[in-house]
């Protein structure tokens, strides 16, 4: 962490709350915590300075608007120096929810939501025409039983 802040037990719990619900009053977890809401007010905004908190946000049920298939793509490149070029030109492309630059068998992974398998077919012609792109595989995810941010212990 930045400027050697250190996390400490009641910070992992309020932490552990916000994860849980980031609306939730700072009074609430006061009272679970036993100390004031100005306390917690206090140790978020030191987390928030030091960077363990980045923000707070809602999260989308992407299913319900009707975005049926999720899906990895691995892409591999023409030359191991095309990644700056690409992750300039993937930015375009919405459906891509999440992009890795990786070790191991592709140079990039990415994470797309689309509509539909036809929708999909699109977005993967897309990222085929893209500068420096050889050629990609496609897994179609089928289920996602884990969605979760890393346990503070």
């Amino acid at each position: 962490m930045s400027d050697g802040y250190f996390i400490d037990e009641l910070d992992k719990r309020i932490i552990n709350f916000l994860m849980s619900n980031a609306r939730i009053p700072f009074l609430e977890i006061a009272r679970e915590c036993n100390i004031s809401g100005a306390a917690v007010h206090q140790r978020v905004q030191k987390l928030e300075e030091a960077g363990v908190l980045t923000g707070s946000r809602f999260t989308i049920n992407e299913e319900v608007l009707g975005y049926k298939t999720k899906a990895f793509v691995g892409v591999f490149f023409e030359r191991a120096n095309m990644y700056p070029v690409f992750k300039g030109e993937i930015e375009k492309i919405e459906e891509i929810i999440e992009c890795h630059f990786t070790t191991g068998k592709y140079a990039v992974l990415i994470k797309v939501c689309c509509m539909d398998n036809q929708h999909l077919k699109k977005v993967l012609l897309r990222i085929h025409e893209l500068e420096g792109v050889s050629s990609t595989e496609t897994l179609i995810s089928i289920e996602q039983p884990i969605f979760r941010e890393i346990k503070i212990s």
